[in-house]
Order: structure tokens, then C-alpha cells, then sequence
């Protein structure tokens, strides 16, 4: 198969119905990497990364890695014992007599041989028993270091795109590439051991058997290598096309669409292009398969023309006298036992260095996750505080060209109801995620109580901040962890924060009530409204009985009476707790302590309902507008 896109996929690029734009696929600039390495890259490489999957093992299951390695050593080395000891059967069997002095003769060295035999195959099937044990150990140890520097990086390195997009391949094809790593290298130790017997048993037989030993081998690995290069190619011919492929089939299928490609009646549209695109694909696997029956059978003809120049060099080592008849038919035994050694050897070798390359991703982005982690804690957040300070806060987004806050400075005192103020784009979601000490400030600091949060432990912070937001986490768990978020709850502490978000309403009426599962991909779930999910994430800050409660936006997606009740809540409930309250439905938040009006990342006026009304201002003019909706005649 030639190197250029097919004319199918060039056309389809070209055409107007694409449903992706390109993407940054470093997998595919990796297969590119594999299938062009020259031998002696691999080779360099080579010793590195089964140093990194030796590590890995031995820190998923050091005893399990020991025993495969052990086990896969010994099976070699009874694999050399029982070709050694074919000779001898040869022997006497050859040898000159009566046939049964012969079978006699040659009793021990075969009962030797079927010994080997069986102990090779048991312990074989060991090894392939502890490997089995070892791989999901890696694997478990990969995805559990991946999702321990993951779940607790700064929040802010999910903005910036370099390190999402590292993200990305280290969860996906790096963390899985590490089992495939450790297994390429279990196969590389178990074919090299196998070929490394083979040779040893013909070159403790005779010497210049060696290079025919080589001679038959090396076609057979020639088409592996060939194949596989043939397949990295295909792939990366294809890449386009695969991945429009996978999008048309979600597309289909997927219940995120499945009203619109109802309802816009879209099903053969999509099915042609489906088909047209899919066929593309399967016309190049067709391809690829008959181009590698071809390399096969020329490296299947090259072994047999390899095979029959070695026979005719036995005959003449036989004809002259060098090498008895007994020797020469233990030469053909490890002669066929090395070819398939070393064609299996080949392949782990290409799996190898092109999985290693995800490897490297995946710990790479391990070293780099690490430097965003919270620094340790110097000093103890107070459980409960008397005054937040707000101190001279700048924060930009990672990537972002303006400063998202500048120079914000206010206080927070206990028990009071801040609501912060401002059209789209001010800074007010973005103060609260600071407040919540999800972002640490680019420049001045928040303190409670005098001790500046850059110098605390954020999960201790974190431990003492309650937020409901607009956009919250739907959990695929029952209803009641996704109020309690924990594995135990306080039955009380629950009634009273259902209670107060008229979540016990929504409870009522689910089949299994605080054990019904919510979300439909599991058996007797139930899927809850956009208003009942509301109502799930007001709950769960009110049971959370924190000091600070952030609420961004919490009557989104709810009715105007829910809306009523949930205010009237946050009043009742959050007494003595002090409130951070971002809506832009005014008329809620008119008995508010104070109310702070931003204006492009800045504070630009603060103060109770009736003193902002009293001047003209930003929130003067926002108030009026939405009065001014309500009494408009219909």
C-alpha cells in the first residue's frame, strides 16, 4: 500500500459535509514514529523501556513480576535441555543393533526429553499465570497514580490546553500503554530466552550450525516487521476517516442526539454518510490484507528457501564426515523452534518501542502534574472565622488575554449575605471560585482571619466551603450520595437539607427513593428534570453545614415558586453562616447584607439594596430594567 490517502478520503476532505475540523492527534505522529524507526533507534530504545516496565511491575506486584520472570527463564532453559537431549535419543536410535537394544538405549534421554517437555509446558502455564496476575495489578497501579495527582492538581491546569491535551493522552492511550509495555516485555524475555536456547543447544551441538540458525529465521522476521509497518501506514492513512467514522456512529446512537436526529429526521442522511465513510476504512483493510498475504508468503518462501539451502549444508556436513546423523536432526528441531522465537520476538520488540512512546506521555505528564500540585500546608485554616479578606486579588485564566479580576478588595463577615453583582463576564463566578479556593489569586491574597488560604492546605479549606452552582456534577450514584457526596450519611442532617430544598419532594416520588440510581445506564434508574437536579445540588449545600456557602446562580432551571422557596431557604437555613449569593434575578437579593457591584473584573460599588438605589450606578440601572419587565402590560 502506497503512503498517500486513499482518493475516497482525499475527496471526503474536500467536500463540504466534513463533521470535525483536524485535531492534534499525537497518536497519530506516533505511529508515523514506529512504523519509519530504523532498527538501531529501537535498539537504543529498547533497554529503556523495559527498564520503566520492570519498574512498573515490580511496584504493582513484585512477587508476581519475580515468578514470570523466574518461571519464563526456567522454561527456557528446559527448553534447551530437551533438544540437547534429542540428540542423544537420535543417537541411539541411529545407532547400529537390534531395534529394541536400540529403544533401550534410548529410554533415559527420551524420558529426559518428555521430562523437559512437561516441565517447559507447566511452567509456561505458571508463567502465563502469574503474567495474568501482574497485568491488571499495572494497570490498577498506573490509573491509581494518574488519578491521585489528578484529582488534587490546581484547578487552574484544566484551563490551560497544553497540559489538558497531556492530560488527555496520559489518561487515554498512555495509562494503557503501560500494561501493553509490560506484556510486550514479558514476550520479549520469553522469545529471546526460547531463541537464546535454541542457539545454545546448536551451538553446543556444533559450532557452525550457528549461522544456519540465522539463515531460516531472519525471512520469517523480515514479513513481521513488514506487516506491521504495513498496518502503522494503513492507520495512519486512514486516521481521518476511522475518527469521522466513530463521530457518525455516536451520532447515531447517542441519546444526546437522539431527539434532534428524530425530530430533524436525519437518520438517512447520517446512514449514507456512515456507509460511504465506513466503506473507505474497509476498503483499506482489504488492502492491507492482501498485501501482507503477499509479504507473508514471500517470507514463508524465503524460510523455505532458507530451510532447503540449510539441508543441503547438513547433507554436505553429513557427507563429509563433520557432523553425525543424530546432531543434524536435533539442528532441524532448533532450527524450527528459533524461527518462531524470533518472528515472536519481532513483534513484541515493533509493540514495544511504539507503545513506549504513549509510555513516556504518561509519565512525562506524571512529572509535570506533580509541579501542580498544592504546595504543603504551613499553617491550619480555622474551622470557623470571623472575617474573610478579600485583598488586593488579580487572577487571569491560563490562555486568557485580560485579567478576569483586578485589584478586588472586600470583606466577608460571619453571618452575613453577600451578593455580588454584574452582567456577564464581570468577574463574579470568578471571585466566587477564588473565595472557594479553587483558583489561588495571581497577586494579593484572601485571609480568614488573618491567615492567608496560599499558605493553608486547600482540601482543609475545601472541607469548610459549601457551593451550588448552575453547573453542577450529576453523579451516576444514587440520590442520596449525590446529596451526601460520602459513603455515610447523617439521617438527620439529610431530612433537614432535603427538607429545605424541597429535595424530600423529589425523593417521594423516585421508585426506590434515596436508593434509586440516577442515571439511566444503570438497571431501575430514573433520569431527573433539569429542576429536580437543581433542587439535588441545593441540598448537597446544605448538608454540607459549612461556615461559607457560595451560591452561583442555585434557582437556574427552577419554577418561579421553587425559585421562591429556595430563597426563602437560604435566609432560614444559613443562619449564622456567611453567604456568597451570585443571581442576576435582582428582586432576590434585596436583603442582602451588602451587595457588591463588578464591572470588567473590578469592584466598582458596594452596599445595601436601598443605598445603590439611592445613586445612580450599574445596579441602579440593572434593578430598574427588570422592574421595569414586570410591570410592562402584557
Amino acid at each position: 500500500m502506497d503512503e498517500t490517502p486513499p482518493a475516497d478520503a482525499e475527496s471526503d476532505a474536500e467536500s463540504g459535509n466534513e463533521v470535525l475540523p483536524t485535531l492534534n492527534m499525537r497518536w497519530v505522529d506516533y505511529a508515523e514514529t514506529a512504523a519509519t524507526a530504523r532498527f538501531t533507534v529501537v535498539a537504543r530504545r529498547l533497554p529503556a523501556l523495559i527498564h520503566h516496565a520492570l519498574r512498573l511491575a515490580w511496584r504493582a506486584g513484585p512477587a508476581d513480576t519475580v515468578t514470570t520472570m523466574s518461571l519464563n527463564l526456567m522454561s527456557g532453559a528446559f527448553t534447551a535441555l530437551g533438544l540437547l537431549a534429542t540428540t542423544g535419543v537420535l543417537a541411539a536410535l541411529l545407532a547400529a543393533g537390534p531395534t529394541p537394544d536400540r529403544v533401550r538405549a534410548a529410554l533415559p534421554s527420551l524420558l529426559l526429553v518428555g521430562g523437559a517437555a512437561v516441565a517447559q509446558s507447566l511452567l509456561s502455564a505458571a508463567a502465563g499465570w502469574a503474567q495474568a496476575r501482574l497485568e491488571p495489578r499495572v494497570q490498577q497501579q498506573v490509573e491509581m497514580e494518574l488519578y491521585e495527582v489528578t484529582s488534587r492538581i490546581d484547578l487552574a491546569s484544566y484551563d490551560d490546553s497544553e497540559f489538558y491535551e497531556a492530560l488527555m493522552r496520559a489518561e487515554g492511550r498512555g495509562s494503557a500503554a503501560a500494561e501493553q509495555v509490560v506484556s510486550d516485555t514479558v514476550d520479549i524475555l520469553t522469545a529471546a530466552t526460547s531463541f537464546a536456547a535454541a542457539a545454545i543447544a546448536i551451538t553446543t551441538l556444533h559450532p557452525l550450525l550457528l549461522p544456519l540458525l540465522f539463515v531460516t529465521a531472519l525471512p520469517e522476521a523480515w514479513a513481521a516487521v513488514h506487516v506491521a509497518r504495513s498496518r502503522y501506514l494503513m492507520m495512519l492513512e486512514t486516521v481521518g476517516v476511522r475518527y469521522h467514522s466513530a463521530i457518525l456512529g455516536r451520532l447515531l446512537s447517542d441519546q444526546w442526539y437522539a431527539g434532534d436526529l428524530r425530530s430533524h429526521t436525519m437518520q438517512d442522511f447520517l446512514l449514507t454518510q456512515y456507509q460511504r465513510v465506513a466503506g473507505i476504512y474497509r476498503d483499506a483493510q482489504l488492502a492491507l490484507a492482501r498485501k501482507n498475504v503477499v509479504t507473508r508468503l514471500s517470507g514463508d518462501a524465503g524460510s523455505g528457501l532458507a530451510s532447503g539451502l540449510v539441508y543441503i549444508a547438513l547433507g554436505l556436513l553429513l557427507a563429509a564426515s563433520w557432523l553425525p546423523l543424530a546432531v543434524a536432526g536435533t539442528a532441524v528441531l532448533a532450527i524450527r523452534t528459533s524461527r518462531s522465537a524470533l518472528s515472536n520476538l519481532i513483534h513484541a520488540v515493533n509493540s514495544c518501542y511504539e507503545e513506549g512512546l504513549y509510555l513516556t506521555d504518561y509519565m512525562t505528564f506524571l512529572e509535570t502534574a506533580r509541579t501542580h500540585l498544592p504546595p504543603p500546608a504551613a499553617v491550619e485554616v480555622p474551622g470557623r472565622f470571623a472575617t474573610i479578606a478579600v485583598e488586593d486579588v488579580s487572577f487571569t485564566y491560563p490562555g486568557g488575554d485580560q485579567p478576569a479580576l483586578r485589584d478586588v478588595s472586600l470583606t466577608l463577615s460571619a453571618g452575613q449575605i453577600v451578593a455580588l453583582v454584574g452582567e456577564n463576564g464581570s468577574g463574579k463566578s470568578t471571585l466566587a471560585k477564588l473565595l472557594a479556593h479553587l483558583y489561588a489569586p495571581d497577586s494579593g491574597c484572601i485571609r480568614w482571619d488573618g491567615v492567608d488560604l496560599a499558605t493553608a492546605d486547600a482540601q482543609a479549606v475545601r472541607a469548610h466551603v459549601a457551593v451550588i452552582a448552575q453547573d453542577h456534577a450529576h453523579w451516576p450514584m444514587t440520590a442520596r450520595v449525590n446529596v451526601v457526596l460520602a459513603e455515610h450519611d447523617d439521617a438527620g442532617r439529610l431530612d433537614r437539607a432535603a427538607a429545605s430544598a424541597g429535595t424530600d419532594e423529589v425523593v417521594a416520588e423516585l421508585p426506590r427513593g434515596w436508593d434509586t440510581m440516577l442515571d439511566r445506564r444503570f438497571k431501575d434508574s430514573h433520569q431527573l428534570s433539569g429542576g429536580q437536579w437543581q433542587r439535588i445540588a441545593v441540598s448537597r449545600g446544605f448538608y454540607r453545614d459549612a461556615p461559607l456557602i457560595i451560591c452561583d446562580e442555585p434557582s437556574s432551571n427552577l419554577d418561579a415558586r421553587a425559585e421562591h422557596t429556595l430563597f426563602e431557604a437560604i435566609r432560614r437555613h444559613m443562619r449564622e453562616r456567611t453567604v456568597v449569593l451570585i443571581t442576576h434575578r435582582l428582586a432576590n437579593i434585596r436583603h442582602a447584607d451588602v451587595i457588591h457591584v463588578l464591572e470588567h473584573g473590578k469592584v466598582t460599588a458596594s452596599g445595601t439594596h436601598d443605598e445603590l438605589m439611592a445613586r445612580e450606578g450599574t445596579y441602579r440601572d440593572l434593578y430598574l430594567l427588570q422592574a421595569a419587565a414586570y410591570d410592562s402590560p402584557a
